[in-house]
């Protein structure tokens, strides 16, 4: 089982980034996916929500209206497109895969900065 995320990087403030993880070795259509983040000193906290199909989407308040997640079953892939980015959405973003089990992976850092 993998996921890997990529797209991270460093943005200035008002800039955009899209973030993405490639699943593998399990089936990606029936997990649930979200994206987490920890800055640093801190917890990691859910961003980000999308059911197996799609259908449901969760955000968390501070990202509403910037930050969209999407996923593609064919490609085994999903996203996050992230907006607007403001200096305090500087963390390590993290892919989750949640179903009969839960799958983490190594995460991407993202920093938001002038």
């Amino acid at each position: 089982v993998q996921l890997v995320e990529s797209g991270g990087g460093l943005v200035q403030p008002g800039g955009s980034l899209r973030l993405s993880c490639l699943a593998s070795g399990f089936a990606f259509s029936s997990f649930a996916m979200s994206w987490y983040r920890q800055a640093p000193g801190k917890g990691r906290d859910l961003v980000a929500a999308m059911s197996n199909t799609g259908g449901s989407t969760y955000y968390v308040d501070s990202v509403k209206g910037r930050f969209t997640i999407s996923r593609d079953n064919a490609k085994n892939t999903v996203y996050l497109q992230m907006n607007s980015l403001k200096p305090e959405d500087t963390a390590v973003y993290y892919c989750n895969a949640r179903g009969r089990e839960t799958y983490w992976g190594q995460g991407t850092q993202v920093t938001v900065s002038s």
